[in-house]
């Protein structure tokens, strides 16, 4: 019977092990998104000011203006997108603080009862 109760564990603490190599690539590849967003809105932002500089000197004529408004657009889209991820990423944090519990109960030989 201790044989099975092994591998069962063992078996257990492979799944919690994927498990969290499957969040830690799901954050990684969340974290990469918010920063090639970031680089996006980087350049968004400078366009916006670029824009601004120009209305500044020459008016602030129709497409110009329609110009800096669809900038403003997407700015404020890249920044929604980053606060959207950001949260998942949390979540995903969370995760793996359940999964990093589990790992440490399962391989602590305690069932979490206080000393």
């Amino acid at each position: 019977m201790m044989a099975g109760s092994g591998k069962g564990q063992a078996s257990a603490l492979a799944a919690l092990a994927t498990r969290r190599l499957a969040l830690v690539g799901d954050a990684s590849a969340l974290t990469a998104e918010v920063l090639r967003l970031n680089q996006k809105l980087a350049g968004i932002e400078m366009e916006v000011l670029r824009l601004q500089l120009e209305i500044g000197r020459e008016g602030a004529g129709i497409q110009l203006v329609q110009d800096l408004h669809n900038a403003e657009q997407s700015a404020a889209a890249a920044t929604e997108a980053c606060m959207k991820i950001e949260e998942r990423i949390m979540a995903i944090e969370g995760e793996i603080a359940d999964v990093d519990r589990a790992l440490a109960k399962a391989t602590s030989g305690s069932e979490g009862e206080a000393p």
